[in-house]
């Protein structure tokens, strides 16, 4: 009788409950941590898988922008260019593949749209607003070409100088004069003069080449050159005499011919005075 006794289990005591209630206490805890960690795991797999709200406006924006360029297009550059901007004989050259920053650079300048058909384009005040020209150029750019450039101050302040001049009169003078004022080319073109350029044309320009200009790639001229360059023409805007005789800036051409008729004057005037004496 005492052995079965001895088997039976006794009642559980204060400490014991505790101990229980302390456990599943604690199990409690790390399933509802693990429960946590799990949601935050899913969360971030799913806001890394799916567009942020910024992505899904940036491209409502975009795709906002693009509409509006089609319809500037439209109405304005289809008879030109044709409906799927591949030109129109005698009319337009295609458009495919100039890229926005060609866009910008002839829209924003007022060269585009054209009034007629002539052997230079020229500088005339835009005939849209920023806003227009930079949907315009968001529809053409997306078949291709170079982006329009970003040129910050920051970059021109510390560009040198001394290099970019180099580089001026070593690729750009020949055309627009080593003062930047533009000269005379062939069959009735002109190189424009660089007074009112701003940086983005500038860079722009040596991107996409318009008319007679060259395209500047990047393995004749890197990014930190054609900053230079332009850091260089920003100076030449700024400077009031550049030197030289102040023959309309433009050149040595007005200054030659000065010259010459003044040493022709002078030998008519020896002429006739030999004459005279003899």
């Amino acid at each position: 009788m005492t052995d079965t006794a001895d088997t039976q289990s006794a009642p559980p005591s204060a400490a014991s409950s505790a101990n229980k209630r302390r456990t599943g206490r604690k199990s409690k805890v790390r399933r509802a941590a693990a429960l946590l960690g799990a949601l935050a795991v899913v969360g971030g797999m799913y806001s890394y898988a799916t567009p942020s709200n910024a992505e899904t406006n940036a491209s409502a924006s975009q795709a906002e922008m693009m509409k509006t360029g089609q319809g500037i297009y439209d109405k304005t550059c289809i008879t030109c260019h044709g409906a799927n901007l591949e030109g129109v004989k005698d009319r337009g050259p295609s458009l495919l593949g100039v890229g926005a920053a060609a866009v910008y650079f002839q829209v924003s300048t007022g060269r585009m749209p054209m009034t007629r058909q002539e052997a230079q384009t020229i500088r005339k005040p835009a005939k849209f607003g920023h806003d227009d020209t930079l949907a315009l150029a968001a529809y053409i750019g997306q078949y291709g070409g170079p982006a329009i450039p970003e040129v910050s101050k920051e970059s021109i302040k510390n560009a040198n100088l001394a290099e970019g001049g180099e580089l001026f009169r070593l690729n750009c003078a020949s055309c627009h004069n080593f003062v930047g004022q533009g000269g005379a080319l062939s069959s009735g073109k002109f190189a424009p003069s660089l007074k009112h350029a701003t940086p983005v044309d500038i860079y722009s320009a040596m991107l996409t080449g318009p008319q007679n200009m060259p395209v500047f790639s990047p393995n004749q001229l890197t990014d930190e050159q054609k900053v230079n360059i332009i850091a260089y023409v920003e100076s030449l805007q700024k400077t009031t005499d550049p030197g030289g005789a102040s023959i309309g800036r433009t050149g040595p051409v007005p200054e030659g011919l000065v010259i010459w008729l003044g040493g022709i004057s002078f030998m008519l005037i020896c002429t006739v005075w030999i004459a005279g004496k003899s």
